[in-house]
């Protein structure tokens, strides 16, 4: 059976984004969201989705270009002078891994981002983190140590079928490498996942096209969909949107997600829908 998740990213970021996600759960084919608990609008994010009882609203984790729920000077190892998360992610990956005392500190704000969501009295679907940072040792570590305390029940796997991401993508090998490079990873989070009982997605489609995930391409994906459970996520938003990359088209991917022929096509291809929470347990 053929089961599709299509979560929103980024939710809270701006009330561009928090537009894009109402409006593409209620019109269209948006059943997920993940919330950036320290974004710019978060508390326009929390209140909509609070009319929004079936969006299933997860939990976007930020260590990595973004704004901490900690102060700074509690995780001096984590920020800049700024007070912002590091944008270099290798170097920063490579600091938790070495210093036990950057470790302590992403620990203790991930635990403080969970605590901002729970503070939110929204149920947590899901948990997936700001570049897929949560495939990091450490960060996997600490969050499946923190999963009964706070209820996380599912995670996002970060693996796209490399052949059903060619041919939806129009046969370009453009940004499939990141998917081999980091299929051993995901493959490990899989494994830790399934040992923890945690319920997660099979395969994932938007990683060769971040940020290109208009409505000919979802379609396209939608046709590739394989057997088992498919999380399609994209970063809508209703304009233009200065903080993402150049490249990014967030108003057409918000248009795909209420295009009636990408409805058409998954109820075509029997796709049942849902959130995270639609998922059975694993153990």
């Amino acid at each position: 059976m053929k089961k599709l998740i299509v979560t929103a990213d980024d939710f809270g970021l701006d009330p561009a984004v928090n537009e894009a996600v109402e409006e593409g759960h209620r019109r269209g084919i948006l059943t997920a969201a993940s919330l950036m608990v320290t974004g710019d609008a978060a508390a326009d994010a929390v209140e909509r989705a609070r009319r929004l009882p079936r969006l299933g609203v997860g939990l976007h984790l930020v260590l990595v270009d973004g704004v901490p729920a900690l102060p700074p000077e509690k995780i001096p190892d984590l920020v800049g002078t700024d007070g912002r998360f590091a944008t270099d992610i290798l170097r920063i990956g490579i600091r938790i891994f070495c210093s036990a005392k950057a470790r302590r500190q992403v620990a203790a704000e991930i635990r403080a981002q969970l605590e901002a969501f729970r503070r939110s009295g929204l149920a947590l679907d899901h948990v997936n983190a700001h570049h897929h940072f949560h495939l990091h040792p450490t960060v996997q570590q600490a969050l499946l140590g923190l999963a009964a305390e706070y209820g996380i029940r599912a995670i996002r796997v970060p693996l796209e079928p490399p052949l059903a991401a060619w041919r939806a993508g129009g046969r370009r090998w453009a940004g499939l490498g990141s998917t081999f490079i980091e299929a051993r990873r995901a493959s490990a989070l899989k494994r830790s996942l399934d040992a923890a009982g945690i319920r997660r997605n099979d395969w994932i489609f938007g990683l060769a096209d971040t940020g290109a995930m208009v409505s000919e391409r979802v379609r396209r994906y939608v046709e590739e969909l394989p057997d088992g459970v498919s999380e399609l996520y994209v970063h809508p938003a209703t304009r233009r949107l200065a903080v993402y990359p150049p490249h990014y088209r967030s108003r057409a991917e918000f248009e795909s997600l209420v295009d009636p022929a990408v409805a058409d096509a998954i109820a075509r291809a029997g796709v049942a829908m849902m959130p995270f929470a639609g998922l059975g347990d694993r153990k």
